[in-house]
């Protein structure tokens, strides 16, 4: 074979054009160079010996035919695997840490580093819902600019204003955690499951944004946000602490963030003002789809572990007893939804709200028992784990 370099020097792109001729031999091939560049010569023998290839220089300098280059015995063998292939059927059980950040399907040089991934069982992160849930949330993503009018009248009085900058200062913290708790993960999952890593740092992405919009609200006409207490503070932290990815996203995401699907719809339902409504219907969408995640992987997980559903059995009665001595909901709270749901003072309007409030409460225990019995659970045990979940909702 022969190419032709012309006046192409090696430094300005000469060598892409001598690999891509070489890739075509075949064991027992030469490869003759013709160009006029007046160090092609010279350049060719330093980079045949950079590259272990043999060279011969022409007899004849003064023609264009420069010399001719023999391939090294280990030329077009490099050490590689394959990263699996497209899914279902290529996700690995079990991906390798050496491929590191290669994308799933690269062809990959063996001999690199071994990266510290924690989380590499399919069987604990995997769903193949996860592509769908990840197209849903980016085409759902919204703009808190455009998609809340944050000039809408505000008319009711000082108190119910203060009961929503009081379930605002609640939310803020509640979703805080909830950002929190799979960024963490997210930096330990091997990227072989790109989707699920997607799925997961858009969830981040959307708490990030609900702790925007939930703070922008509660200072929409106040310069401080309400009360935090112990008790609240104390549940979340419970969620930071768990080291199990599959536990915590159970935690979080089907049992926490089931309840707080119910709240954030309840708040929308009864909320006071446009921007009040609008900042829960939206986090309600987002968290609908963090919901699903939870529920799909979990579920797939418990298919092929049968000892799943008595960990997570076990991870509800270990937070209640870590909760017990705690006082649970802030009772501010508890007031501020009574409150909204009144929409007023009279005994008339606090007895409806607070009926309201118990409602809430029933309709978040039943959430949670349909999302039990979703994962496999039998009624006695969804009813009990549900009793058990923390009063603080999330």
């Amino acid at each position: 074979m022969r190419v032709d370099l012309e006046r192409l020097g090696l430094e300005s792109g000469g060598d892409l054009l001598l690999r891509r001729a070489m890739r075509k031999l075949v064991p027992g091939d030469r490869l003759e160079v013709t160009g006029r560049h007046e160090e092609l010569s010279l350049h060719l023998r330093a980079w045949c010996r950079t590259h272990g290839h043999r060279f011969e220089s022409a007899d004849d300098l003064s023609g264009s035919l420069c010399g001719t280059i023999t391939p090294a015995a280990h030329f077009g063998k490099l050490p590689t695997e394959r990263a699996g292939t497209a899914p279902p059927a290529g996700i690995m059980d079990r991906p390798p840490r050496h491929w590191g950040l290669a994308g799933r399907s690269a062809e990959i040089e063996l001999g690199g580093p071994t990266f510290d991934f924690g989380l590499v069982d399919k069987a604990e992160l995997w769903t193949d819902d996860a592509a769908r849930l990840y197209a849903r949330a980016a085409a759902a993503q919204w703009d808190p600019n455009v998609a809340i009018d944050w000039t809408a009248s505000i008319e009711h009085d000082d108190e119910i204003e203060n009961a929503v900058v009081q379930v605002m200062t609640y939310l803020i913290e509640n979703e805080t955690a909830a950002l929190l708790v799979p960024a963490r993960f997210l930096a330990r999952l091997h990227p072989h499951f790109r989707e699920v890593m997607q799925v997961l740092a858009i969830q981040a992405a959307d708490e990030a944004r609900h702790v925007e919009v939930f703070t922008r609200r509660a200072l929409l006409k106040r310069d401080k946000l309400g009360l935090s207490t112990i008790g609240g503070q104390a549940s979340l932290k419970t969620l930071l602490d768990e080291p199990d990815f599959a536990l915590a996203s159970f935690l979080l995401t089907v049992m926490g963030e089931g309840s707080f699907l119910i709240l954030l719809n309840f708040i929308h339902r009864y909320g006071p003002d446009p921007v009040t409504r609008s900042v829960a219907r939206l986090a309600a969408q987002d968290e609908a789809r963090h919901v699903a995640f939870g529920l799909a992987h979990l579920r797939r997980h418990a298919a092929e572990d049968a000892s799943l559903l008595s960990r997570l059995s076990n991870a509800v009665q270990r937070r209640h007893a870590e909760l017990a001595q705690t006082a649970g909901l802030n009772e501010r709270v508890f007031e501020a939804l009574t409150v909204i749901a009144a929409g007023g003072f009279t005994p008339h309007e606090i007895g409806a709200g607070f009926q309201r409030v118990m409602q809430l409460q029933a309709d978040m225990d039943s959430a949670r028992q349909t999302s039990l019995l979703r994962l496999g659970f039998s009624e006695t045990e969804a009813q009990s784990l549900s009793q058990l979940h923390t009063r603080n909702f999330m």
